[in-house]
Parts: C-alpha cells; structure tokens; sequence
C-alpha cells in the first residue's frame, strides 16, 4: 500500500454538487438527487434501502457488517429559493463566480453530500477490505416538517436492532472560515399556542367586559423575565420567546374575546420538558388567567460529549485546516436529534453557514475539496487504523 497521503481528486467533489444544486429539489421533493446518489454507491458495493412516506424520500445505504459503523447524514432537500429576480444568477442553476459556487443548497447542503460520497470513493479505492462499516443516511425531509424523514429511517433501524457507532451530519456548521466550528450536540425545541379567554365588548364600556391581553400582559412580561437556567458546560441558558401575538376583532372600538400568544424554548439539558411546562402553568394560574395551552416538542436536546469522535474531528481540522475549531451546541435543531438515539457519538460538520437558506446562496470553491478531505482523514482515522 502506497504511504502516500490519501487524497480526493481535485474538482470531483465540486462537479457532484453541481449536478445536486441542478435539480429543484424544493422540500420535500428530492427530483432525483437520491438516485444519482443511489447509482454511485451500488458501483461501491452499497446496499441501498429506499423508504418512502407521505411524498418523502429516504435512503439508508450500508457497505458491511462489522463494527465500528460510521454514517454519514444529509439532506438533498432544500428551502424555496424566494424571488429569482433577486438572484444574481439562476439559483438552480450551479454557477461559479468570483471564486464561488452559487446556488440553492451549495452551503445547506448539498455540497455536504458530494463531499460524503467522494471521500468515500476514495477511501474504498485504498482500503476496500477495511474492518467497520460505513452507512448513510439521506432524507428529502429536513427543511420541512422533518416528520417522515429522518425519524422514520430512525424507527425502522430501531426496530432492526441497529446501532451506529458514529455519525456525521454535514449541516453548515461553520462561523467565518471552514473548520472554525463543530456542532457536538443541539438545544430541544418546545413550542406552545397559549389562548387566553375574555369576554367581547365595546371599549366604552370595559366593565361589561374582559380584556385577555390586559390579563395576559402582567404574566408573559414575568415569564420573560425568568431566568429558566444557567446552561451547563456544553449548552446556554435555556430561552423562552414570544414569536406571535394576536388579539381582536381588526377593529378599534372592539374589547376582544380571546388572545393567542405563540412563544417558544430553546432548551438545555438543565432544563427538563416537564420542568418548562409546570413553571409556565404555576405563572399562569397565579394570575387567574383562564386558558388553553397546546404545546408541540420538535425535538431535545443531544449531546456528544468530548470522547472519540469530536476529539478525532478536531484533530483533522487541526491538521488539515490549520485551524483550531470550536466545539459548540448553538444554533436551531437537527435531524441529529433523531439519529442520537440510536448513535453512539453525533456530530455535524460542514460549511461556513453566512449564506445558508439566504439570496445569492454559495460556498467558497477553495472550500470544496478541503472539506472532503476532512471527511475522507476523518474515515481514515476511525476505520482504517
């Protein structure tokens, strides 16, 4: 075996993700980047499942049966584009400009993908009997609901007794330069419709009725003041946010019947589900507010602490990068909060997140094949050593 360095061809990554940026791959429609995938990993020797669930695309793909198991994770689905005329160039069609490649999903994240599927060529090319196995796992399903994605592959593997050993979500992690960040874990995320009741009437006339956002006003302005947690080592302070507010009838002389009050946590692990919830009802009740509360849990938090995986991670960045990267939990969720519950260690890693889900979308092409590499040092170090 050669002692050359192992390294992915110059420029192969770039055209994959071209051909991905080129199909309108609008959430949750996959337009076929799936199959372009699919065909490349069956040449490796890649059993590839598809699942398929309310108008969603899954794959999980698997080239072995030995342990460690490493997956890479994805999404070939990306957000609407919004207006064209605001694009400098076609956001579905790839272009490169000023030494960029611009295009819906070139940071988030279908360079990401190209990247996966490229160093994994590679590393096959050199080592094809290497013990482990490697796995990943697509969906057309994280920028919308994230229901019949990525949980659904999860469901299924779960009941197959499957357990991954590491995993690599290729979300755009990344600050101000490619390295700069790894994501090790993510907040949860609980949502809730607060619908405070009063009673209609004119407002020349208040004693005849019930103003709900006059009742609500003292309570929400306590619950913003509360100090819910103080983080830990690896997460900040639990948030809560008002994200929405309506009252009333559109009118001006009209008291309204009810107000519903949106708002949101982001939450650590300090900060139990339940902990949230009975806080909010104790404030609620001591201000005699009558009310309903709907609330949705989108996901809890993960968390990978230092071990195996991050410090590998680091080390790599550190040696090809040149750049000593951050180990964070910040941000919004993941379909990493899924894929912990049956992974030993998760991560993301992937590009730098400026331009992610903006106009005029794009990664930097000195980026391209530097951030393979880390993927392709990264299965090195893990599987082949």
């Amino acid at each position: 075996m050669s002692n050359e360095l192992l390294r992915p061809p110059a420029g192969v990554t770039a055209a994959l993700a071209r051909a991905l940026i080129e199909r309108r791959s609008v959430t949750p429609a996959d337009e076929g980047c799936q199959a372009l995938l699919i065909d490349r990993l069956a040449a490796l020797g890649f059993n590839c499942e598809t699942l398929h669930s309310r108008g969603v695309d899954n794959v999980w793909a698997r080239r072995g049966s030995g342990r460690p198991l490493f997956c890479f994770a994805g999404h070939t689905d990306v957000v609407p584009a919004g207006p064209a005329a605001l694009w400098t160039s076609d956001p579905f069609v790839p272009t490169v400009r000023e030494g960029a490649l611009y295009g819906r999903g070139a940071a988030d994240m279908k360079t990401s993908i190209a990247a996966f599927i490229v160093a994994v060529e590679a590393f096959l090319s050199r080592y094809p009997d290497a013990p482990g196995s490697i796995a990943l796992l697509l969906t057309s399903d994280e920028e919308g609901p994230a229901i019949d994605g990525t949980a659904r592959v999860v469901d299924r593997l779960r009941e197959q007794g499957e357990r991954i050993d590491y995993c690599v979500v290729g979300e755009p992690t990344c600050s101000h330069r490619l390295g700069d960040t790894i994501k090790n874990g993510r907040r949860g995320s609980l949502s809730a419709d607060l619908t405070v009741r009063g009673i209609q009437g004119h407002v020349a006339y208040p004693h005849l009725a019930r103003n709900p956002v006059h009742q609500l006003a003292p309570a929400l302005a306590e619950l913003a003041a509360i100090e819910w947690d103080r983080g830990n080592e690896y997460f900040p302070p639990t948030t809560f946010q008002v994200s929405n507010i309506h009252a009333g009838t559109g009118v001006g002389n009209v008291i309204p019947g009810d107000c519903l009050v949106q708002f949101n946590f982001r939450f650590c692990t300090a900060s139990p589900v339940e902990s949230l919830k009975e806080k909010v009802r104790e404030v609620l009740d001591r201000h005699r507010l009558e009310y309903t509360l709907q609330w949705t849990l989108s996901g809890v938090p993960y968390l990978t602490p230092r071990g195996t995986l991050v410090d590998t991670l680091s080390a790599v960045i550190r040696d090809e990068l040149g750049v000593e990267p951050e180990v964070s939990t910040t941000g919004g969720t993941s379909d990493g909060r899924f894929i912990a519950s049956i992974a030993d260690q998760v991560v993301e890693f992937g590009p730098v997140n400026l331009t992610i889900h903006k106009v005029n979308e794009y990664i930097p092409i000195d980026a391209i094949d530097p951030l393979c590499t880390v993927y392709l040092r990264l299965l090195e170090r893990l599987l082949a050593q």
